[in-house]
């Protein structure tokens, strides 16, 4: 580009009104640069706060007003404290040692230490000491894992006049609980914790394979992977189908997706990235449930065959797909919206004091609305007061921002970030204001994204699926395990506890698993954490 005094040089000009039009034109470019300048620091700032910078969102209330320190402060009603009130408390030391209260269900070991009878002789007097008391510490042992052998043994019984006088014996063997797989020596326990170990606990099978190795036992990442999918494709799937059941009957619901990567050599370089969608029921939904489901791409299609029988409410994001789902009202998500704003804030603190306070003014908004929902879950209210409330309180908060953001629309500039924030909101206010509709519809989207974080912490150790059928059961796993966790239960307890039943339960009809979900009276007995 060339530089803006380069366009007058060794130029006459006829009259003033030439002159005052390439000063016009050069004001412009100037304008044009300054703008584009800014937009590049905006988007360097960005990148530094991502890279480099802290990844909660929360504002420092306070860093607005660093240089009105001494207005923000005064409180002309505040009293003058007193004497009597300027004193110094001591604070306790913390107590050291265990939290009695957090392991008071541990076994307690007892070692005793004594002096030996030539000890006992006091030194000052030479007469005989006795005890007077012990000195306690308390430590935390740890026990490695311990592998066994389980025989199974089934007696046989015949008949000894038949083995005499007859041609045939009839033979008769003790019943015993059928095994996961037939001819395997996986038991329950074990794949429960090799599951729990990878979907939970984040270890892929490769470092068990190697931890295992540690202690003597070979057992391959092969077999973890084949027994999970074959145990999966054998007794979990019908859990897993009346766990969607209970879900598609609830009138509200989140939803998200992530990508996962799958090293499928029957699949085309272009749908080797497939999607893990996630969704959940409400704050205040009967039930808990979080549900993975593996898809093949991230069409909406997925999502309306999956929802196939809810109608309500559907929370997610702004991605237009979910608008092929069928008999549901789309809610849309302010800790999204938020997020442009945050971004903008961050990105011009420095060099734009004025895009940065109108940023921090739409984040008081969020902060006001997030105040309020906070208020009625301390409360307790009911969906209907949650309604009548918001309709309220909300709703005008709502409306304000509303007019806040078409008078800043007017002079922001729309590529920076402070504009892509505010045609974000623009553009989704219907999603943003159909909260309000019902009480049991959350303000944020946070609950989907809750649901998806382990998936996503997971995926960066085993960072992607062999096979479609392996990513299946990974959603399977999943599934089982959050919503084992969002009913308060021990993720491995409740893993073995179904392994042990499912193999051994007639599936005669469509509620022969319900003994088996994670609300039912004799898992939260057996399972709690």
């Amino acid at each position: 580009m060339a530089k803006p005094h380069e366009n007058i040089e060794n130029k006459s000009f006829s009259n003033s009104s030439d002159l005052d039009n390439t000063v016009a034109k050069l004001q412009h470019e100037v304008e044009v640069l300054n703008q584009e300048n800014k937009w590049l620091k905006e988007q360097l700032g960005l990148l530094k706060k991502e890279q480099y910078g802290k990844s909660s969102e929360k504002v420092n209330p306070d860093q607005i007003n660093f240089f009105n320190e001494i207005e923000v402060e005064q409180r002309s009603t505040i009293e003058e404290p007193t004497l009597e009130q300027i004193t110094y408390k001591r604070r306790k030391a913390a107590k050291r040692g265990l939290n009695r209260d957090a392991y008071k269900d541990l076994p307690v070991e007892i070692e005793t230490f004594e002096l030996p009878q030539e000890d006992l002789t006091c030194e000052c007097c030479k007469g005989e000491m006795h005890s007077i008391g012990t000195q306690v510490k308390s430590t935390l042992e740890f026990v490695p894992a311990r592998l066994f052998i389980k025989e199974v043994h089934r007696h046989k019984y015949a008949c000894r006049h038949c083995q005499i006088n007859e041609m045939q014996t009839p033979i008769k063997i003790a019943k015993a609980p059928e095994p996961l797989i037939k001819g395997s020596v996986v038991s329950s326990s074990l794949l429960a914790q090799i599951v729990n170990q990878k979907f939970n606990g984040g270890v892929p099978f490769d470092r068990q394979e190697r931890l295992y190795s540690e202690m003597g036992i070979e057992l391959t990442k092969q077999n973890m992977a084949n027994w999970s999918i074959k145990v999966s494709e054998l007794w979990l799937e019908p859990l897993y189908d009346r766990l969607k059941c209970f879900l598609v009957k609830e009138n509200f619901l989140h939803a998200d997706e992530t990508s996962l990567t799958v090293l499928d050599k029957s699949f085309e370089e272009s749908s080797k990235k497939t999607f893990m969608r996630v969704y959940g029921t409400g704050e205040m939904s009967r039930y808990r449930i979080a549900m993975y489901d593996h898809c093949m791409g991230r069409s909406g299609s997925f999502a309306k065959a999956f929802l196939k029988g809810f109608s309500g409410y559907l929370q997610t994001d702004d991605f237009g797909g979910y608008n092929k789902v069928e008999n549901v009202i789309r809610v849309g998500c302010h800790a999204h919206a938020r997020r442009y704003f945050y971004k903008a804030y961050e990105a011009t603190k420095k060099h734009g004091p004025v895009e940065s306070g109108r940023a921090y003014e739409a984040l008081m908004f969020f902060k006001a609305l997030f105040k309020i929902e906070a208020t009625f879950q301390k409360e307790g209210l009911t969906a209907f007061e949650r309604y009548e409330k918001r309709l309220e309180i909300s709703k005008p908060v709502l409306e304000a921002f509303l007019v806040w953001l078409k008078e800043n629309e007017k002079i922001t500039l729309p590529k920076s970030l402070l504009g892509k924030a505010i045609a974000y909101s623009l553009s989704n206010w219907e999603l943003l204001t159909n909260y309000l509709l019902d009480g049991q519809c959350a303000l944020s989207n946070n609950r989907a994204e809750r649901i998806v974080k382990p998936f996503v912490i997971s995926r960066k150790n085993f960072l992607f699926s062999k096979s479609a059928v392996g990513a299946k059961a990974s959603a399977l796993y999943f599934t089982l395990i959050e919503t084992a966790k969002l009913n308060g239960l021990n993720p491995y307890l409740y893993l073995k506890y179904i392994l042990d039943h499912l193999p051994n339960t007639p599936l005669a009809s469509d509620d022969a698993v319900d003994f088996l979900l994670p609300w039912s009276d004799s898992v939260k007995s057996m399972c709690k954490a």
